[in-house]
């Protein structure tokens, strides 16, 4: 599979006017089976070690991530990924490094140190519109490739981008909302109010309910970039609201704790709940039903992917240009939740590396994706 220049996507950036279709949810996967078959060739003069499958033998390249929560529990999955990804193709496993709280100056020195170290690929979750512009354009021109994941940026231009569709994830999220609740003030938290990574999808559910449910009022509540507090600045929202309709939220720790205070007030049954990704209180409370929802949005293919394009792109002298990859959108109920919930897989954050079994039937994918 070549992309001519003609043919190339583009840099991914999420927007209310534009979904990244490209590819189609699952895409990633399907790209992946096709781009893996492309490559024949290395460059002139160089090696390493042994090469993966039939590929020729490559230099040991080294590949690094830059996270802005890199001890944040979302982001095992995406690290499971990226070490499986190095294994398979016989490379180094990159390096994990950034910011443990968002800080993007942190996030920023470690990119400007991965350039001056002359890495040889460079994936980056870019949360800031502006901070990383520079670096991007230095590295693309020292002849390092940057590959954007989880997060886009307006602005910059990274090779692609790895990642969901942050924007169309919300409105589909304020939409189910709209569902359940058409009137009153639901408490939505946020990590990281303004970032790339979770600001699309709180702008996706306000314009999802002024369209489906306008008498609907959504309060955010700033929740913080680290995990620990995210419970308390949610416990203390709702104590402050207790008329809430509903308790929602757009990252990984902020519904972890929406799932704990609708079950630590006993609220079940008396309030909506939803959000995104699938910490163990989240699967636990979507399982239970203390939660109508949460959203599953690949983040093993964010690291896995990423390292592959990566890859292929160096194998291939450029050629295989990183096709951006939607990561998809999959909502996780009580209905469809047992795999999740029992197996405990390593693609999803769990200790289990062994084969999770296929059920007995296959849910059909939403019409949404079959009419792409």
């Amino acid at each position: 599979m070549r992309f001519e220049k003609s043919d190339r996507p583009g840099n991914g950036t999420t927007s209310r006017r534009s979904a990244l279709s490209y590819l189609g949810a699952g895409g990633g996967v399907l790209a992946a089976g096709a781009l893996l078959s492309a490559c024949t060739g290395v460059q002139e003069g160089q090696e390493g070690g042994g090469g993966a499958g039939t590929f020729p033998d490559t230099p040991d390249w080294r590949f690094v991530f830059v996270n802005h929560v890199t001890t944040n529990s979302f982001f095992v999955p995406t690290r499971t990924g990226l070490a499986d990804a190095a294994a398979l193709l016989g490379l180094p496993e990159p390096q994990w490094t950034g910011s443990e709280n968002g800080n993007v100056a942190q996030m920023a020195s470690a990119m400007e140190t991965a350039l001056n170290s002359k890495v040889d690929g460079i994936a980056i979750s870019l949360t800031d519109n502006n901070a990383f512009v520079e670096l991007t354009k230095r590295a693309l021109a020292a002849g390092i490739p940057v590959i954007a994941y989880n997060a886009n940026a307006a602005g910059n231009h990274p090779l692609a981008y790895v990642g969901q569709d942050l924007y169309l994830s919300g409105f589909k999220m304020g939409q189910r909302i709209a569902g359940k609740v058409t009137s009153g003030e639901i408490l939505v938290g946020i990590s990281q109010p303004g970032g790339n990574n979770v600001q699309p999808r709180l702008d996706g559910i306000i314009d999802a309910l002024k369209q489906d449910a306008p008498g609907v009022t959504v309060r955010s509540v700033n929740t913080g970039a680290e995990q620990a507090g995210e419970l308390n600045a949610m416990t203390a929202a709702f104590t402050g609201n207790p008329g809430a309709k509903g308790i929602y939220a757009v990252d990984a720790g902020s519904t972890a704790a929406c799932a704990s205070v609708i079950k630590d007030r006993g609220l079940q049954g008396r309030i909506s709940g939803g959000g995104f990704d699938l910490l163990d209180d989240t699967v636990e409370g979507v399982a239970s039903g203390a939660l109508d929802f949460t959203i599953d949005q690949s983040p093993y293919l964010q690291g896995f992917l990423s390292v592959l394009y990566l890859y292929l792109y160096r194998l291939s002298g450029t050629l295989v240009a990183p096709p951006v990859t939607d990561t998809g959108l999959t909502f996780v109920t009580k209905e469809n939740s047992g795999p999740y919930a029992s197996a405990g897989s390593k693609f999803e954050g769990g200790p289990n590396n062994a084969l999770v079994p296929m059920p007995p039937s296959i849910p059909l994918p939403p019409p949404s994706v079959l009419n792409r």
